[in-house]
């Protein structure tokens, strides 16, 4: 099986035909199954928000989350303060508020993207099991941003290691030649699922440090070329895991939604169980 969503559902205006205003997830959901939430790495959502999502999709939409900030280490914590009460919390927390979509079978994912500076050391390591021990036996991938996890002396030892943590490695398209950037390993590590993030091949974005960043760095609209590449990777990933997803994150020129329904078309697949389109009556 193969699925296509995008990361938020609100900021695609070419699914409500570029009228002024936000996308509701109600509408999104007539064109993909999945969603990327980002909020949650900001805050934990209420379970209150959490059922709202639930009424305003079909059954079988599903939703994948990201780990809070606090669950990454965004914070900039040193190693022996990863699991201090603060950090226990906030997964204590995340594992209450996805229950509802566990319980119906929408929750994909959990998506730990780390920061860069999560680098391939002994704590970090570690730290991956203690993930594992303390979410259980919910779905997790792991996003990494730091080159070290993908040096050739380690790289085939950290796959083995997330498939026998149950964790799905995330395959990423980003610019690889800036230091802040990884390649594109498209090795399978959970035959459940499998995750492509594409986030754009913007480098001079993705090098930028500047207050702009954010706007910067997804700017990029994938070429023909690139989604008829992108089709035969799948293809290969979907050989070894039962589900591929594509999540398109090139959105801040609105390029994703485009984007993602042309590839579904180059892959010749329809999605089961969407929710009605609006016809834009009124």
């Amino acid at each position: 099986m193969i699925t296509i969503g995008l990361t938020t559902w609100a900021d695609h205006p070419s699914l409500i035909e570029n009228e002024d205003r936000k996308v509701t997830l109600t509408e999104y959901a007539g064109f993909f199954p999945v969603v990327e939430v980002d909020t949650s790495f900001y805050g934990i959502p209420r379970l209150t928000t959490v059922e709202n999502w639930q009424k305003s999709v079909p059954e079988k939409f599903q939703f994948i989350l990201k780990a809070n900030q606090i669950m990454t280490l965004h914070d900039g914590v040193n190693a022996d303060e990863y699991l201090n009460d603060e950090h226990r919390l906030a997964i204590t927390e995340f594992r209450k508020m996805v229950r509802p979509l566990v319980e119906a079978k929408q929750l994909k994912t959990i998506l730990f993207q780390f920061p860069p500076y999560f680098n391939c050391e002994t704590a970090n390591i570690r730290y991956l099991w203690d993930i594992r021990e303390l979410m259980g036996d919910l779905p997790i991938s792991v996003e990494f941003r730091n080159q070290s996890w993908y040096d050739p002396a380690v790289q085939e030892e950290t796959m083995l290691y997330l498939k026998k943590l149950r964790m799905s490695h995330v395959s990423v398209d980003e610019p690889s030649s800036v230091p802040n950037g990884v390649p594109l390993v498209s090795t399978v590590t959970n035959s459940q699922l499998a995750v492509l993030r594409l986030h754009g091949q913007n480098a001079e974005g993705w090098a930028q440090k500047g207050p702009n960043w954010r706007k910067t760095r997804t700017l990029y609209r994938y070429s023909e070329e690139e989604l008829q590449s992108f089709a035969k990777l799948v293809k290969q990933m979907q050989e070894k895991s039962e589900e591929v997803c594509i999540i398109f994150n090139n959105n801040s020129g609105h390029d994703a939604a485009e984007n993602a329904l042309r590839l579904k078309e180059i892959l010749n697949i329809s999605f089961d169980g969407l929710g009605p389109l609006q016809l834009g009556l009124f």
